[in-house]
């Protein structure tokens, strides 16, 4: 999770947006984000949002914010990410998650360099904090705290340039201080600090006249604006200038040689050639500047362990541009390093080729560091101790690209704690982290605005103006800067070719025709290629399973869904997944899953096509699908024990099953596995596997329903149907018409409701299946009462309660008894509902159903709140509320909430009325219900 402020307020999840919409939410958010680690009471919150004027449901919105805020962080893995504590909000902050305090921690770390005479380090952290400033701070953010803290943020900016331009100073880049200053002067006008450094780099530079002019110009804005004279310093060198005090360097004089000298010890070693091997910058590169701020404080920055030579493990998949970023931030750098830049090419993933022995690659530095032939020892331990005894007191930098795994690298690591080393590797390099302390930087795709600006400069605003081409280029190319490079320079030299032209050949026919599009004349960046290199050095099980994992149409998949797919069982199939891992053909995710990305999956897809066959596609899919078949039955008993199961033929052989131990565990697996769960009813239905469609539908249908997933609960529901028909499973299409006219009264679609409901009646006449039928007549009852037919409604549930008592359907009974008294209730006859509710509570409870015992307390509570008994319906409501949040049910949770906020009101309790129904807003707003919109004008009475 990322969050700047620097800028717009702006949440991202691994390298995607989160998009936060409602602009109190933003700054609700923006507050939280400044006080991040500090717990904020909603008293204080309001006051900082509204100021003195605040509302009087100022508390109540508060709530409902963070109420909303807090399920969006959670969807996108940020579990428990604003917590209630200590009678307030809290935001937990990792480091490097926040731009706004990496940009003060790059100031203390700056300001420390610079006191201790590190100059170079001083101006390459500042300038790296000074990277994460995007534009006007809190851009987005509206609220009574707003510029205040804009202003806070701007003099930390204002105080980290000033530092950066003393460390230039000091170091003598006097052209440096005068291009980054001269824009700031016209920024902050009245800034005598800038003023005074400003006017120091043009006496240096001999423009005298210039400096003075400086100085005539700040002191006629501070007379006119506030009728003040300069400070005593800025005066003091103003006179130092008049009087030619201030002494000129030297004609000649090294820039750096201050610097440099800062680090030399009193006996020098012996003199080495200075090398600069760096392979020219990437033009026009873009983004990234969280990772170069990362490398900036790693390899340049303070550190703990000072004897400790400090290695960079930057990986990531092919083309993710890991030789670009180090590249780039080697040459930025480069002056941190007066001693020389060595690289090479380590060639570990070459497209045919043997990759570089440590004996090779160090006998080409030490070539490079002037040692003559003959004096190159034969060993490699004679070759790796003379390397480290030239590099012992130097500052160099040391680029390994393209490695194969940490053996290549160790003997290529100089031992000297003044030298830095980057490593780049599609090998995450386990080993050389645990070994060797290097720290690990896995690169992931570029967000929206890096690819844009990737997008931009490589082919001009004016080209890439209109935003949609672009949209849809950046999304064909999943975000990653080889396919977006390989697709910018096709529109760069085919200027005939529109963008429009160009996405769409992105967007069209099956993973072969997309790949294809990312191919280049250059072998070296095209895509499908670039991935070969790293599939061909997989083990066969590894690759097998790489391919069959192109079958599977979800974002994620855990180990047993893969064990599935290839038939093994789930302990052989972990270290198959770590390879991959290892490799970074794919990337583990929360909850033990695992991920590809979208060109590779492609790549995956195109693989299995071509190397196993038709048989051996179909029996992976058939395990799948068994698993996930099996697997989401298990856990949606595990949710709801009472309900009446469906039979399902044994898995196949080979199939791994992953069952919940408990309804916690299910409602993880399920919550987890949902986007998987949609894509393999579809991919089901597509397959021909119509059965598996129409009951994998089935097993989903409570969970969808109880999470407010109401438009995904359709679409599955519709599949089932269609897939159910073709197969003429008369079962299969009288659950699915059902299960539809249940959806449809939640989305307000009656009519269609009532049209599946008859005909799922009709079939289940036709079958003799008196259950079915009184499912059938409850469903009919709630979409009466929605349409406000309440007498019509009662009639439906008690036709329900006579087909389970005459079929002895225990649960179907419990439920209807509880709907009974729910309606005589909203008829008005609140004794007769509690009469009714009561039985149904004490059937409940015998048969253990949780979910129908919160639907019981719940009207029990409605029946007691209108007989004015306020204290029982109470009572009643926080058992239901318990209930509701214990099984993960949303949507009934609102409406308890609801409920409850009503009685607090009846109770002359109006604030804690006001935080309940806030609560259900937050909740309906989440669940996209247009309910909230009735119930919100409550929290402005």
């Amino acid at each position: 999770m990322r969050y700047t402020i620097l800028g717009t307020v702006e949440v991202s999840a691994h390298g995607r947006p989160v998009v936060v919409a409602r602009p109190q939410r933003r700054a609700l958010l923006a507050l939280l984000l400044l006080n991040a680690n500090r717990t904020v009471s909603p008293d204080a919150a309001a006051e900082a949002l509204w100021g003195p004027a605040a509302p009087q449901t100022a508390r109540a919105q508060v709530h409902s914010a963070v109420y909303a805020l807090r399920a969006q962080l959670r969807d996108t893995g940020g579990e428990d990410a604003i917590p209630w504590s200590a009678g307030g909000y809290t935001i937990h902050v990792e480091p490097g998650q926040l731009d706004a305090a990496l940009l003060a921690s790059h100031l203390t770390q700056a300001k420390g360099h610079l006191a201790g005479g590190r100059f170079a380090d001083a101006a390459s952290t500042a300038r790296a904090g000074l990277r994460l400033w995007r534009g006007e701070p809190l851009g987005d953010a509206r609220g009574a705290f707003v510029p205040a803290a804009r202003e806070h943020l701007h003099e930390r900016r204002r105080a980290t340039l000033e530092t950066l331009a003393e460390a230039e100073l000091a170091i003598g880049n006097d052209f440096e201080v005068l291009s980054e200053l001269a824009p700031m002067m016209d920024e902050y006008p009245l800034h005598e600090a800038f003023c005074g450094l400003l006017m120091r780099a043009l006496q240096r530079a001999g423009r005298t006249a210039e400096a003075l002019d400086r100085f005539r110009r700040l002191r006629a804005a501070l007379a006119e604006q506030h009728g003040l004279d300069p400070g005593p310093a800025l005066t003091e060198l103003e006179g130092a200038i008049l009087r030619g005090e201030l002494a000129r360097p030297a004609a000649g004089a090294a820039p750096a040689a201050a610097a440099a000298a800062e680090v030399r010890v009193s006996s020098q070693p012996p003199p080495i050639e200075v090398p600069a091997q760096l392979p020219p910058d990437v033009y026009g590169f873009s983004g990234r500047a969280t990772e170069i701020a990362c490398l900036d404080a790693l390899l340049t920055g303070a550190t703990s362990h000072p004897t400790a030579v400090r290695i960079a493990a930057v990986s990531g998949i092919a083309g993710i541009g890991k030789s670009a970023l180090a590249v780039h931030w080697a040459h930025r750098m480069s002056g941190a390093f007066p001693d020389g830049q060595l690289y090479l090419n380590l060639r570990g993933y070459d497209q045919g080729g043997a990759a570089v022995s440590p004996e090779d690659a160090l006998h080409g530095f030490l070539d490079a560091l002037g040692v003559s032939p003959h004096r190159v020892p034969a060993s490699l331990d004679g070759r790796t101790g003379l390397f480290r005894s030239l590099l012992a007191g130097r500052r160099m930098l040391v680029l390994l690209d393209n490695a194969r795994d940490a053996e290549q690298v160790r003997p290529l690591l100089p031992g000297a704690p003044s030298c830095a080393v980057i490593v780049t590797s599609r090998n995450r390099l386990p080993s050389l982290v645990a070994a060797e302390g290097a720290h690990a930087l896995v690169l992931d795709v570029m967000s929206d605005a890096e690819a844009h600006e990737l997008l931009t400069r490589r082919l001009g605003a004016q080209r890439t103006a209109d935003r949609h081409p672009l949209d849809m280029i950046i999304a064909g190319c999943a975000h990653l800067p080889l396919a977006l490079a390989v697709v910018a320079a096709r529109a760069a030299t085919s200027t005939h070719l529109s963008l429009d032209s160009l996405a769409a050949e992105l967007h069209t026919g099956d993973a072969r025709d997309r790949l294809d599009a990312l191919a280049g004349d250059d072998r070296a960046v095209d895509a499908r290629e670039v991935f070969s290199w790293s599939y061909h050095l997989l083990g066969a099980e590894a690759a097998r399973l790489f391919r069959l994992l192109g079958l599977h149409p979800g974002a994620h998949v855990g180990p047993y869904a893969a064990a599935s797919l290839a038939g093994l069982p789930a302990n052989r199939i972990r270290p198959l997944l770590a390879e991959l891992t290892t490799a970074n053909l794919a990337t583990a995710h929360n909850h033990g899953r695992y991920a590809t990305h979208d060109l590779l999956h492609m790549y995956a897809i195109e693989l299995t096509h071509k190397e196993d066959t038709d048989d051996e596609r179909r029996a992976a899919l058939r395990r799948l699908l068994d698993h996930y078949l099996h697997t989401s039955r298990a856990a949606a008993l595990r949710l709801n024990p009472p309900r009446d199961p469906i039979a399902l033929d044994p898995p196949a052989t080979g199939t791994s099953l992953d069952v919940p131990a408990d309804h916690d565990a299910a409602l993880g697996w399920l919550t987890a596995e949902r986007p998987a769960l949609l894509a393999m009813i579809r991919l089901a239905a597509r397959a021909g596997f119509d059965t598996h469609a129409w009951q994998l539908a089935w097993t989903l249908d409570d969970f969808l329903d109880r999470r407010g997933h109401w438009a995904d609960q359709a679409s599955s529901q519709e599949t089932a149907l269609a897939a159910a028909r073709s197969l003429a499973d008369l079962p299969g299409q009288a659950q699915a018409c059902t299960s539809l006219g249940r959806v449809y009264q939640k989305l307000a679609r009656y009519d269609d409701a009532d049209a599946h409901l008859r005909h799922a009646l009709d079939i289940f006449s036709q079958l003799g299946d008196g259950a079915g039928r009184a499912r059938v007549h409850y469903n009919r009852a709630q979409v009466s009462e929605r349409r406000g037919r309440y007498e019509e409604a009662l009639r439906h549930a008690q036709a329900s309660l006579e087909l389970c008592r005459a079929s002895g359907h225990r649960l179907g009974q419990a439920n209807t008894l509880s709907t009974i008294g729910w309606h005589h209730s909203l008829l008005g006859r609140h004794r007769e509902a509690v009469t009714y509710c009561e039985q149904a509570l004490a059937l409940h409870q015998e048969i253990g159903d949780r979910h129908g015992e919160a639907a019981g307390w719940d009207s029990l509570g409605h029946a007691h709140q209108h007989l004015g008994q306020y204290d029982d319906a109470l009572a009643c409501y926080l058992r239901a509320l318990a209930l509701c949040r214990e099984l993960g049910d949303r949507y009934n949770e609102a409406g308890v909430l609801t409920k409850l906020g009503d009685t607090r009101y009846a109770d002359g309790a109006v604030r804690d009325a006001r935080d309940a129904w806030a609560q259900a807003v937050a909740i309906l707003d989440e669940l996209d219900h247009p309910d909230a919109e009735a119930l919100r004008p409550r929290l402005l009475d």
